[in-house]
């Protein structure tokens, strides 16, 4: 039977984010996250935060907080679930807090015929595998093989009875149809079919109360009202499971429609992009910092200078396309422009370089006063006082050349402290042909000069300059020498102007003597 998903028109839009706290959030599942918040504001509907933490073996403490924090940088808002309203209107919103009510369901399964408990051993099931591989026959528990396993299919009642009671550890697993076709609508891949014959009997439910998460996503979804679930390439195959669990719990007039994202890729364009890549190529593949619980750490964006609207710019593009010509986007424009109808199938190669120039283009477009904040504790780590209009007015005559918040160090200590050395390559091109005799004149003619705005003292220097027939950019660039250290930085007298005339003579003077020694 074709099934395109139940037409939802009448019921509020509601997503849910649903990570594992296993470790820090890859900026795949961030990007998951965005398309998720973004479906959900372009739609009037509802962004919720699950954690699902069934698998406790793999449980991280730091992870949850960790997710938390990324999405706030990120500037993704959290409606409902974790970190907003722990405990309603659908709550609670981590699974782990939910164990109880996961078994009323799953025997409900049983109850129908959908399910079955089953006995075997993980020692059983493990020589089961390796008796496949040494007879080039992957062993796999399915309609093919659970009848001649030990499960509540094969054992009489009385047996079953006994067993559970009794204590012994059992799971529940799906009885997944023989040889039937399952026809389905993905929101981005459209048409997509499985066979039943090629998927196993999954493990729903363990006798220790925890679920796995096929049956805890599916009961949480229909539970919480979930009307879309937009999750990653990677799930696609336990799609059709999971619409067969709906028909099997009855619930299919309010399934969820579909939409598995496609893949991020490595920069070379083959495979998914991992850690490894990150620490290989140099660029981090995590939103934040990392510490582990081992003491494992790794890179973040944030930390490593990149702003949140660059950041999560970079991603809405990376299996997303506006049909325009526009690349930079803020948060409110993507929400604007966003729709499941222009993500991707292929997957997408993430560009390091091109996440740099994001970056450089939101240097440039945030206030000069936004960028200071994040530069005074660069100032602060050297032991620089400034006061805050200071900084703002040199980030607004740097920034442009930024493309991380520290370059604003690089490329404008000078307005903080005097060179301590001068870059040889512009002393050997610069200061030569008495250029030591034309700098002293010009300093005679600063130091009687007392109005050190701008403006005013590159007109006066210009025309000093051509009443001497002096060579224009030998003198400038000498200047330039004496109170940045190299042939760079801001307009010379935009210089001379934040640092002061009593500055810019010290500077000019220590020049003179210093560089005609190293002459």
């Amino acid at each position: 039977m074709h099934t395109k998903f139940y037409q939802m028109e009448e019921r509020k839009v509601r997503v849910r984010f649903a990570p594992s706290p296993t470790g820090p959030l890859h900026m795949g599942g961030v990007r998951t996250a965005l398309f998720n918040y973004l479906f959900a504001k372009k739609n009037g509907g509802d962004f919720l935060l699950r954690i699902e933490d069934t698998d406790q073996t793999r449980f991280v403490k730091n992870a949850e907080a960790y997710i938390v924090e990324s999405l706030k940088w990120c500037g993704i808002k959290v409606d409902e679930g974790i970190g907003v309203t722990p405990e309603g209107p659908y709550g609670p919103y981590r699974q782990s807090d939910r164990k109880p009510l996961y078994k009323q369901y799953a025997y409900q399964l049983i109850e129908s015929g959908n399910a079955y408990f089953a006995f075997d051993t993980p020692e059983e099931l493990a020589a089961l595998r390796t008796k496949g591989e040494q007879e080039k026959v992957p062993f796999v528990y399915n309609h093919k093989t659970r009848m001649e396993l030990c499960n509540s299919l094969t054992l009489s009642k009385e047996e079953v009875e006994k067993r559970l009671n009794s204590g012994e550890h059992f799971v529940i697993r799906f009885k997944m149809p023989e040889n039937q076709n399952v026809d389905l609508y993905d929101e981005i891949r459209k048409d997509v079919h499985f066979n039943t014959d090629e998927l196993d009997d999954k493990v729903l439910y363990k006798s220790d109360g925890m679920p796995t998460y096929h049956l805890a996503n599916v009961v949480d979804d229909y539970l919480m009202k979930i009307t879309h679930v937009i999750r990653g390439e990677e799930w696609l195959s336990s799609m059709p499971l999971h619409v067969l669990l709906y028909r099997a719990f009855g619930w299919e007039d309010v399934m969820p429609k579909f939409a598995h994202l496609p893949l991020i890729l490595k920069p070379q364009g083959q495979g998914k992009l991992s850690k490894r890549d990150g620490d290989k190529l140099g660029f981090p593949v995590f939103p934040l910092f990392w510490v582990g619980d081992d003491g494992e750490t790794a890179q973040g964006y944030r930390e490593n200078g990149y702003l949140p609207e660059a950041f999560v710019n970079m991603l809405a593009l990376l299996g997303w396309n506006p049909g325009t010509e526009q690349e930079i986007f803020t948060m409110d424009e993507l929400i604007q422009a966003f729709s499941l109808e222009r993500v991707g199938k292929s997957g997408s190669r993430f560009d390091p370089e091109k996440t740099k120039w994001f970056n450089q283009q939101w240097i440039h477009r945030t206030s000069s006063s936004k960028l200071a904040e994040m530069f005074m504790p660069i100032l602060k780590e050297k032991n620089i006082s400034a006061s805050t209009d200071y900084v703002v007015r040199v980030c607004d005559m740097i920034k442009e050349r930024a493309v991380f918040v520290q370059d604003l160090w690089t490329n404008g200590y000078y307005f903080f402290e005097a060179p301590q050395s001068y870059e040889p390559k512009d002393v050997k091109k610069r200061w030569k042909d008495n250029a030591a005799e034309k700098i002293q004149a010009t300093l005679e003619f600063l130091e009687n000069e007392t109005d050190y705005t701008s403006k005013v003292l590159e007109e006066k220097t210009m025309a000093f300059i051509a009443k001497n027939e002096f060579n224009v950019g030998q003198i400038c660039n000498c200047l330039r020498l004496a109170v940045v250290g190299a042939c760079m930085g801001a307009h010379l007298f935009d210089i001379f102007e934040m640092i002061g005339k009593e500055e810019t003579l010290k500077r000019v003077r220590k020049a003179l003597k210093n560089i005609s020694v190293e002459e």
